[in-house]
């Protein structure tokens, strides 16, 4: 059986990391802030060495049978082995992939021969050339146009689709499938069938606000990618950020988005300005989620951009 049978064709933030919120709020107790290195000078070694680059935390976790999640600080990657090689999703850097590639080698004694990438976002797929050469490099075709376009520091896609691919490798069945455009105009979903896992990343957290002002997000779109995704037959549920979910997160994260859009576009029918939205849109049925604090502004005034410029409905 041939390998591949095809039916057709930024960020880097610590943000949802728990040690993240748990340094953040010692600082707002205590009052720590750059400015304070000038007031009492005893505190600048302190603050040196806090601001000091720790070494990458970097862990594999068996997510069952023979595929494993990467963490790489912030940001995470699955992987299969089999007795011909692995297949490996986002490199996330160089320095990453390099590991990662040397632990399949020493762990499983298996070279790495396909690589998906989920999306074109840089910090998840620059980095791709340290798992060596004659490594088969999968993307959607939108992902390959946007790497060799906006010169991307990874390889070039060599096998791109457009609705869903296939893949098989010592006897590891992968199907990937473009779920529309979310986050990205080019994401893609990996399902392990023999799991009941798919990798889908940033644009279905579990239980966290999106990402900020919903960068480059296509709001109406997205709400249907997700409702895409709750129709595919999965259990478990692995992003690319955060911790691992169940297939209910995908509706979960979907009622939040459609909510933020219904409160959102409500206010400004009301006439409040963005100023008044950021105070009125509080979406406190989500303050237990990660980010909560630190997004759900962001998230408003995103949604708020998203209604003005990009959605052919109108406030009024």
């Amino acid at each position: 059986m041939d390998p591949i049978t095809q039916s057709c064709c930024g960020y880097d933030d610590p943000i949802y990391a728990p040690e993240a919120f748990a340094r953040r709020d010692l600082f707002r107790r205590t009052g720590f802030a750059m400015g304070a290195a000038a007031l009492a000078p005893g505190l600048t070694p302190m603050l040196a060495q806090a601001q000091t680059p720790a070494a990458p935390v970097r862990e594999i976790a068996q997510i069952g049978g023979n595929l494993y999640r990467f963490r790489n600080n912030f940001h995470f990657s699955v992987f299969a082995v089999t007795a011909q090689g692995a297949i490996v999703t986002d490199p996330i850097s160089a320095d990453a992939a390099g590991w990662l590639r040397a632990q399949i080698r020493e762990r499983f004694n298996q070279p790495v021969r396909y690589l998906i990438y989920s999306h074109d976002h840089p910090d998840h797929i620059t980095g791709g050339e340290a798992f060596g050469e004659g490594v088969t490099t999968i993307a959607h075709a939108r992902c390959k146009a946007k790497i060799v376009g906006e010169r991307r520091r990874t390889p070039v896609p060599n096998i791109v689709f457009s609705d869903a691919m296939t893949l098989e490798l010592g006897g590891t069945l992968v199907e990937l499938e473009y779920a529309g455009r979310n986050h990205s105009d080019n994401s893609i979903v990996v399902r392990f069938p023999a799991q009941r896992a798919l990798f889908a990343v940033d644009f279905i957290p579990v239980e966290s606000l999106a990402f900020r002002d919903l960068h480059e997000g296509y709001v109406e779109e997205w709400i249907d990618s997700l409702k895409r995704v709750e129709a595919m037959d999965f259990d478990v549920l692995l992003p690319g950020h955060g911790p691992v979910g169940r297939k209910s997160h995908v509706r979960d994260f979907r009622v939040y988005l459609e909510t933020l859009a219904d409160d959102v576009l409500a206010a400004m029918r009301r006439g409040e300005s963005l100023e008044q939205i950021r105070e009125s849109v509080r979406l406190e049925r989500y303050a237990s989620w990660m980010g909560y604090e630190q997004m759900r502004a962001l998230n408003v005034e995103g949604m708020h951009r998203y209604w003005t410029v990009f959605s052919r409905r109108t406030p009024t």
